[in-house]
């Protein structure tokens, strides 16, 4: 989003998964996963775990096709948080698939790419 945000006219189509950040996560009701991500991960930059913007106020000016794409078994990034970026994102979709945890997209693969391939010819 932050990209879309800095580029207008170079980002032509978003596709977001079940992301957690660019946003109040927690007022939504996500889990913190930063301390554990944090100790798990150590070789990570410090930034990875500790970049917090809200973009909230400039989502609205993202006037571009936008797929969302959210589990609804998540407690990082839960459906609320998917459901407040289709209500900010003028030309979003959401779709929400059944069991799907954080790592949905990494096991759903079939049921996403041709949501992908349809997203990605929409017109702008």
């Amino acid at each position: 989003m932050l990209a879309a945000l800095q580029n207008p006219g170079r980002v032509t189509h978003l596709v977001l998964a079940a992301t957690s950040g660019g946003m109040d996560m927690a007022r939504l009701g996500a889990a913190d996963w930063r301390a554990e991500f944090a100790r798990n991960n150590p070789d990570l930059p410090d930034w990875f775990g500790t970049w917090q913007q809200d973009l909230t106020a400039q989502l609205r000016t993202l006037d571009i096709p936008t797929l969302l794409l959210w589990g609804d078994a998540d407690p990082v990034s839960p459906v609320a948080v998917g459901e407040r970026l289709r209500s900010l994102l003028p030309k979003s979709t959401l779709h929400v698939f059944a069991g799907g945890d954080h790592g949905f997209a990494e096991v759903m693969g079939d049921a996403i790419a041709p949501l992908i391939d349809q997203h990605l010819v929409t017109e702008n």
